[in-house]
């Protein structure tokens, strides 16, 4: 049985460099990478660090999520 789930991670460039990362499955997840690529295994680390903790503590662990990022760009009225 396959065991991998996808989850959603928002990266935000901070204007020192680099990127703050925030998972919505995961509210307590709050962590940054210098790049892209550190940020994004940053996120996976933590992750699998709170599934491992819930599965330890016998709670329920999030099976992924299906959010979707998009982006809307308005012009606001001069």
């Amino acid at each position: 049985m396959d065991q991998r789930r996808t989850y959603t991670v928002v990266l935000e460039p901070e204007a020192e460099g680099g990127f703050t990362v925030r998972v919505p499955a995961f509210p307590e997840i709050v962590t940054y990478g210098k790049d892209e690529r550190e940020a994004l295994s940053m996120a996976e680390d933590a992750i699998q660090l709170v599934i491992e903790d819930s599965a330890a503590r016998g709670e329920p662990v999030s099976i992924g999520d299906s959010s979707r990022i998009r982006e809307v760009t308005v012009t606001p009225a001069a």
